[in-house]
Parts: structure tokens; C-alpha cells; sequence
């Protein structure tokens, strides 16, 4: 598997705490239930499920970079027929063609994606090019300080970076959404420490997400050596999300 590829099979069976964060994130759309919503990073489908229930009446595109992902989607999502689509594609290769006609979108939806994208600028500007005016964009993400402990204990064990990410903080992140032409309803951040049980349900969760990007580049007979070494040397099975949430509309 490549850095850049999901194991998007254990990601569904594993992925409760971003499951949980974006039911709340859905639940902050302003909808009347017959709006086209962009999904951006749908993953395996499960939030996306969550708002195809807000759009009874609209359109849901699901979409994510990871083909693998996207597999698990339509298999997750494919009682909901033509209400949704799906598109693979990176976010930072996002245009209105790549959306096959439904841009310009009324909403775009973001849960646990946007601190996999490296250039938040360029994001936000996409992003814009695919809302009509006065369109919602509602996400949450890593935000600054996020897993700072883990990423310690990684680092402890002689491994200086073990993924791409990029967690912002609230005014670099008002500034770029300011000049990519958004008004801002709301920036904020929150701690949500999330713990598992120690063992197979900590180091799974370890291998498939946070540690995804490292692991795939060690051999094969290293990778879960690897991440138990990581288990171990945390001090409790608990990670240190700190979520970065945005509300804004496009001016």
C-alpha cells in the first residue's frame, strides 16, 4: 500500500472518533433538505450516510483522493442510487469540471480531511471555485496541537516525522479563508482527547490513521513491530485531538 493509499476496510470498522466529531459537524449545515452538499474526503462513507439524510430532496457528492475510499463508499452508499455521486480526485486538484456538472454546490461539507492537505491557501481557493456565492462551507480538521504527544513519542523512537499534515491554528486560518473570499461566521478550536483500549483497538487505530503515512514506508515485516513499539512508549492509550472547526460562507 502507498503513502497516499487507505486501507479504507479497517478504516470503516475502526473510525468511530471521526464518525462521532462529524455528526456534530452535519448537524451545524443550515439545510432545507433539497441543497447539492460536496462531502470533501467522504473516506468509507459514514458521515457522508449522515448527510444524505439532511438532503432528502438534494444531492450529495462524495468525494476523496483515495480510490479505496471511494470503493467503500459506493458499496456503504449504494441504496441512495442517483442522490449521490462520486468523484476521486485530490483536493488540491479540485475544479468545477471535476464535479461533472453539479458546480456551482450549495454547502461544502469537511470532517478529519483538511489536515491531510498541505497547502491550505490553494484549499480554500478551490474550494471557493466550486461554491456559488453565499454558499456554506462547514468543517473540522487537526488544528494546532493536535496529537502533540504522540507525535513526541514518535519522535523519541528516532522518527522526526511520520506523516504530512498540517494543523492550523484560528487566525492563519481566518486570514486564509478571508483571502480566498470568505466571509467568516466562526474559527475556533477544541480539545477532544479520545481514549481506546489499550492493545489491538489502540495499535489499529495507530497503524490505519495517524501512523498510515510512516508505516507504508517501512517493509512489511516492520510495520506492526512498528506501531506496538509506538503503543508502548505512549503513557496512556489516549490521543490528543485538538479539533479546528470553520463556518464560513462564500461572499
Amino acid at each position: 500500500m502507498s503513502e497516499r493509499e487507505w486501507d479504507a476496510a479497517t478504516y470503516d470498522q475502526i473510525a468511530h472518533p471521526q464518525a462521532r466529531g462529524g455528526s456534530a459537524v452535519v448537524d451545524r449545515l443550515i439545510l432545507d433538505g433539497s441543497e447539492t452538499v460536496l462531502d470533501a474526503g467522504c473516506g468509507s462513507g459514514r458521515v457522508t450516510e449522515m448527510l444524505l439524510a439532511r438532503v432528502p430532496d438534494g444531492h450529495v457528492i462524495a468525494l476523496d483522493g483515495s480510490e479505496a475510499m471511494i470503493a467503500a463508499a459506493r458499496e456503504r452508499l449504494s441504496s441512495y442510487g442517483g442522490q449521490v455521486s462520486y468523484v476521486c480526485t485530490d483536493l488540491l486538484a479540485l475544479t468545477p469540471e471535476s464535479l461533472r456538472g453539479r458546480a456551482p454546490v450549495d454547502a461544502v461539507l469537511s470532517t478529519a480531511t483538511f489536515h491531510w492537505v498541505t497547502d491550505h491557501d490553494d484549499l480554500f481557493r478551490r474550494i471557493a471555485g466550486v461554491l456559488r456565492p453565499g454558499g456554506q462551507l462547514v468543517a473540522q480538521c487537526g488544528g494546532a496541537g493536535n496529537i502533540a504527544n504522540l507525535i513526541a513519542t514518535v519522535a523519541s523512537l528516532g522518527v522526526d516525522r511520520a506523516g504530512d499534515w498540517v494543523y492550523a491554528d484560528v487566525a492563519t486560518t481566518k486570514r486564509r479563508l478571508t483571502a480566498a473570499g470568505f466571509a467568516i461566521g466562526d474559527v475556533w478550536l477544541h480539545d477532544e482527547p479520545t481514549r481506546f483500549e489499550p492493545g489491538r483497538e489502540f495499535e489499529d487505530f495507530l497503524e490505519t490513521v495517524c501512523l498510515r503515512q510512516h508505516v507504508a514506508t517501512l517493509p512489511v515485516e516492520q510495520r506492526r513491530p512498528f506501531v506496538e513499539r509506538v503503543a508502548a512508549a505512549m503513557p496512556e492509550p489516549v490521543l490528543d485531538y485538538v479539533r479546528l472547526n470553520i463556518i464560513a460562507t462564500l461572499g
